[in-house]
């Protein structure tokens, strides 16, 4: 339960007190990163500058003059955000061996909050994917492959089968930042969400996953997929976490012409007692060919909790929810192709050895640098873009994407204050499984019940609620009204509360370095 106690309470207050020093944290965490470097969820660890700004962490507790609660707070960052000194790869050739001159406004607003950035995590190629699967440091395993929960109910035909082949996705394309906050290496990830690519994974590795308003959080030095829908993601462990780094995250950006131009006051969750005054709303068009009657189960049990409660429980209608994957995988597409064309091998990145003319040397070094996703998406944007198609397929698909946002809006002005929907079709599957369909399969399947809300633009948060049959974690998802995350954290903690979802058990981390698990076991960031 520890885990679940908020980070100003736990380790803020400890480091404050000097039970421990940011530099032992840090230490800690870096020893946990290299005996669980099996998950391969990091790509780039920071050792040498982790423990340099832990140590000016320690000079400034010393003082008496810490920078916040996330000062000496080690922390993740997926690797399509920008850093200073640390390579940037995006999981592709393209980029490897890429150090930004510069830091993304949200990993420099953290640093500059004191927080200790371990390391660049690991993703699916350009952050196209949902499974962390097809980036080019090879995939990443879910820590819940390696707990005593799933392996007491995955009883494997043979030893090598269950070291080769039982081992379960993260989902993606935020999977290296799900796993890393999953497994105790950090407090707390940056990932990011353009169709659902923090909450997946939240979902599957049993974190919590907030995806904010579109607007709220910068975008500069994230490195774009699709910019009308992109927006940097929260892993943590508890809601209160969320909350916490949202507060230090959000507000307006002068580098960033999408930001907010209110400035954002951070908040602290109170406690929920009373919610009888809340209506919660079912949408009938989630339950989504595909969804297994396991999640449908728990996705009636939440709602029966609420209505138990004393809340309003409503069904309603999004009735142009069915068409939005479709309409999104134009847009997601469309913006690909422009976005992917920065990448030509002249100014940064990879370049091909190719120099019989300049349009060969393009040539190569896409066919070099991107992947087969990334390529066909590229294909399928261009085909959406060209004259005589635009109207027919982009202009179609935005005007749809209005229509969808227009659905949540008649909802929200109808009195419901949050829907409650699943947040993926089914528990995680077996990496083995998972690969015999291709990217844009797999990834039309898994976005189908999240990409909706970063077409409308709005606040959605997954919450880890139980475990499924075969012990791996299942979440929900809360998707709130534009702007208002207060109303949405609170609601999501409330709920976090009652269903008492349970500690993860790494047998196998224990095996590796138990004084280490012992101690990220005992404290949360918050």
């Amino acid at each position: 339960a520890a885990l679940k106690d908020r980070l100003r309470s736990q380790v803020s207050a400890a480091l404050k007190e000097g039970r421990v020093t940011p530099t032992e944290l840090c230490q800690r965490c870096l020893a946990l990163i290299k005996s669980t470097k099996f998950l391969n969820a990091y790509i780039t660890v920071a050792e040498e500058s982790a423990l340099k700004q832990a140590e000016e962490s320690e000079e400034r507790y010393k003082r008496g003059q810490p920078l916040g609660v996330l000062d000496g707070i080690p922390i993740a960052v997926k690797d399509n955000f920008n850093t200073v000194g640390i390579e940037t790869t995006c999981a592709s050739n393209m980029l490897k061996g890429y150090i930004s001159p510069y830091n993304a406004t949200v990993v420099q607003k953290l640093l500059d909050q004191g927080a200790v950035l371990l390391g660049k995590t690991n993703l699916d190629e350009f952050a196209m994917g949902s499974g962390s699967t097809d980036g080019i440091f090879g995939p990443v395993r879910n820590p819940w492959s390696y707990s005593k929960q799933y392996k007491e109910k995955c009883v494997p035909k043979s030893h090598s089968e269950d070291e080769e082949s039982n081992w379960v996705i993260t989902g993606g394309s935020s999977g290296g930042s799900a796993a890393a906050v999953s497994s105790f290496t950090c407090f707390a990830a940056l990932g990011s969400d353009t169709g659902g690519s923090t909450r997946n994974p939240a979902a599957h590795c049993g974190v919590v996953g907030l995806k904010p308003t579109y607007g709220l959080i910068s975008r500069h030095g994230l490195i774009p997929l699709v910019n009308s829908m992109d927006v940097p993601g929260i892993l943590t462990r508890c809601v209160d976490d969320a909350a916490l780094l949202l507060g230090s995250l959000a507000g307006h950006d002068p580098k960033d012409s999408t930001t907010i131009q209110d400035d954002f006051k951070p908040f602290e969750l109170p406690n929920l007692t009373d919610v009888s005054k809340l209506s919660i709303g079912i949408p009938k068009e989630y339950h989504a060919p595909g969804l297994s009657s396991e999640i449908l189960a728990l996705w009636s049990k939440a709602a029966d909790l609420f209505k138990n409660a004393g809340a309003k429980v409503v069904e309603v209608s999004l009735p142009h929810t069915r068409y939005s994957i479709v309409c999104y995988h134009v847009l997601c597409t469309a913006e690909v192709a422009s976005n992917m064309a920065r990448f030509d091998g002249l100014e940064y990145g990879h370049r091909s050895d190719m120099n019989e003319s300049t349009e060969s040397m393009y040539a190569a070094t896409r066919r070099e640098g991107f992947n087969d996703v990334v390529r066909g998406r590229i294909l399928s944007g261009n085909y959406f873009l060209l004259k005589e198609n635009y109207e027919k397929y982009f202009v179609k698909a935005q005007k749809v994407r209005r229509l969808i946002a227009n659905d949540f809006m008649k909802v929200f002005r109808s009195g419901v204050d949050i829907l409650l929907t699943p947040t993926t079709l089914t528990d995680a599957a077996p990496y083995t499984e998972f690969i015999q369909e291709d990217n844009r399969t797999r990834s039309a399947q898994d976005d189908i019940l999240t990409q909706a809300a970063n077409m409308a633009g709005l606040p959605a948060i997954n919450i880890p609620t139980a475990l499924s049959e075969r012990g791996l974690p299942v979440g929900l998802q809360f998707i709130g009204r534009s702007f208002q995350e207060k109303q949405l954290l609170t609601v999501a903690k409330w709920f976090e509360k009652q269903v008492q979802f349970p500690m993860i058990q790494l047998e196998e981390v224990k095996r590796h370095d138990n004084g280490v698990f012992q101690h990220q076991k005992s404290a949360s960031f918050s």
